[in-house]
């Protein structure tokens, strides 16, 4: 991840994104900064999706219809984690 543009990063500061990590978890939240290592996200949902039996891309889909729902203010997020990353407003509804 860290060898995409900073152009790239730029254009999705204040947008909410969709993280896929390595890990079982999905972030979801706004992008407030780019730093070396991480990201810095507001107003985050950290989901574990071994805590449900809902997939990934319906558990972002139903994020997508009815809002991000945080359960955290603030964090920060490992780019070594980061698998994908996309605008929640990209995710397609049908």
């Amino acid at each position: 991840m860290d060898t995409l543009g900073g152009s790239f990063w730029q254009d999705l500061i204040g947008q909410e994104i969709v993280l896929d990590l390595s890990s079982p978890y999905v972030v979801l939240g706004r992008l407030v900064m780019v730093h070396p290592d991480s990201l810095e996200l507001t107003g985050i949902d950290a989901h574990d999706l071994r805590d449900t039996q809902t997939t990934r891309e319906k558990y972002v889909l139903d994020c997508r219809r009815h809002g991000i729902r945080p359960n955290r203010e603030r964090a920060w997020v490992n780019l070594r984690e980061v698998v994908s990353v996309s605008r929640l407003a990209d995710v397609v509804v049908d």
